[in-house]
């Protein structure tokens, strides 16, 4: 029998969420992902020592205001990371507007576009990339206007379905539901044990999905944070390199939990700005858990740019 890695890849894509190009060659995901924590964990190997290298050699010789050219070569790397993932994977790479920017409709346009950019002067089109988003409110209508504009994006650090219907609204390409960090919210907070069946993070992503069938929405719902092999089963997503190395070695069926053609009919949303506040106000976890991604991102965004400063003087 197939291993459940393959049994996976049969009935979804398997996106890995790594900056780690070993496991990236081993394990053959259709896409990848990043976000600032990921490019900091990468920059500090030896696969991507010359790249570091060259981004500061650049930096260097750029004008300008010394905090302006910290920021750039921050960026750089961020598209440095990717674009060694394009390399090895046949899909998209996902690759993070900066999280301090995630209340900024305007700036986040502009930065995405400046990442799409980026890419183009490396000839890594468009159409390989997925440009991230935290799903604020702001990060949404920032969505809205790229995808208008020919450039699909990621909405990430989806936590409660008003996000997701928002998301839908504004024609997001993807959206990822944070599984793991809904299940760590939960456990902490109840001091339950749940079962894959019985998980929160589960429900809401299984939630979203019948929405999104019931009323025929093409974004993509990507489930992503998963914590252990159990919740890939319930889902699919993005997953961790430890967790597709655990897939790869087991056998055993693996049942399809989700499928396009079935869902259970619901009435559609209205959503607008003001039942979007209140329904994530009213959502302590949604709430907590938004704003401590957000905060965690601009802490190694931060990281990362002191790690330049440093390198650079």
């Amino acid at each position: 029998m197939n291993s459940k890695l393959d049994q996976l890849r049969s009935m979804t894509t398997v996106v890995a969420d790594t900056g780690d190009i070993a496991a990236v060659q081993r394990q053959k995901p259709i896409d990848c992902t990043t976000n600032p924590s990921i490019v900091l964990k990468a920059l500090g190997t030896p696969e991507f020592a010359d790249r570091f290298d060259e981004a500061i050699s650049w930096g260097r010789r750029q004008a300008g205001h010394s905090e302006s050219r910290v920021a750039a070569v921050a960026d750089r790397l961020a598209v440095s990371v990717g674009a060694a993932l394009a390399d090895l994977v046949p899909g998209r790479v996902s690759t993070e507007v900066d999280a301090d920017l995630s209340f900024d409709a305007a700036a986040s346009i502009t930065r995405a576009e400046k990442i799409v950019q980026d890419y183009a002067e490396r000839q890594i089109s468009r159409e390989r990339i997925l440009v991230k988003l935290a799903a604020t409110w702001e990060g949404i209508r920032a969505a809205q206007e790229l995808q208008r504009s020919g450039i699909d994006c990621n909405l990430t650090l989806v936590f409660h379905r008003a996000q997701a219907i928002a998301c839908a609204d504004a024609g997001v390409f993807l959206i990822s539901p944070f599984v793991g960090r809904i299940h760590d919210w939960y456990v902490k907070t109840t001091g339950k044990t749940y079962a894959p069946e019985e998980d929160p993070g589960v429900l809401s992503v299984r939630g979203i999905h019948n929405y999104y069938k019931a009323h025929d929405i093409q974004t993509v719902v990507m489930g992503a944070s998963f914590r252990s092999t159990g919740q890939i089963a319930a889902l699919a997503g993005t997953i961790a390199p430890n967790l597709l190395q655990e897939l790869a070695a087991s056998d055993g069926p693996l049942e399809r939990k989700r499928s396009p053609d079935r869902f259970e009919p619901e009435e559609t949303v209205e959503m607008n700005e003001k039942r979007f506040r209140w329904e994530m106000n009213e959502d302590p976890m949604a709430t907590e858990m938004l704003s401590g991604g957000i905060r965690a991102f601009a802490k190694d965004l931060a990281m990362l740019r002191e790690i330049v400063r440093q390198r650079l003087n």
